[in-house]
């Protein structure tokens, strides 16, 4: 999808924001059918498919990671409760979210908050790995940022940060 000088071609990239457009268009339809307490497993694996990882939740509940980066700006965390029942729905890439994440903690724990992220870079010379999710801080597409959580070698945060999405200046 990319040219000979390595940039992603305009048409890849309308392309690649169609997809976007249409899955983001395809959740706001499969959310507004699922509601809590009510809709099963069966009811959101029909609607969303299979999850990108499961976490085990409190009270025997699970928790359905459905990740829609890197071309989208959410990630959906469904909790299905030990009744086989949806409990709650959450889009997790929020402001909210990105500032419970706090130095110390464990990459497994900000994975489990956030999602799986759009974008995994190691620094080998800085020691550092940095995790990346894109999510939207408005609502239109100039609006995309990525948020960066930085980890050392023993995979704990070092810092955070929220940035302009680079690639609305790559008109990409």
């Amino acid at each position: 999808m990319r040219g000979l000088n390595g940039v992603v071609c305009r048409g890849c990239w309308v392309a690649l924001l169609a997809a976007a457009l249409s899955l983001a268009a395809c959740d706001v339809k499969n959310i507004s059918e699922l509601e809590e307490g009510v809709s099963t497993e069966a009811d959101v694996r029909e609607r969303f498919g299979a999850p990108e990882a499961v976490w085990d939740g409190e009270d025997g509940a699970q928790i359905y990671e459905y990740n829609r980066q890197p071309a989208g700006h959410v990630n959906y965390m469904i909790t299905i409760g030990p009744d086989g029942r949806m409990a709650a729905l959450r889009q997790v890439l929020t402001e909210r979210n990105f500032a419970q994440v706090k130095p110390g903690m464990a990459m497994e724990e900000v994975r489990r908050m956030l999602g799986k992220p759009m974008k995994v870079t190691t620094y080998d010379l800085k020691r550092e790995t940095h995790y990346d999710w894109r999510y939207l801080d408005g609502v239109n597409q100039s609006d995309s940022k990525v948020f960066t959580v930085v980890f050392d070698t023993d995979l704990r945060v070092i810092s955070t940060m929220s940035v302009p999405d680079p690639d609305l200046d790559r008109n990409r």
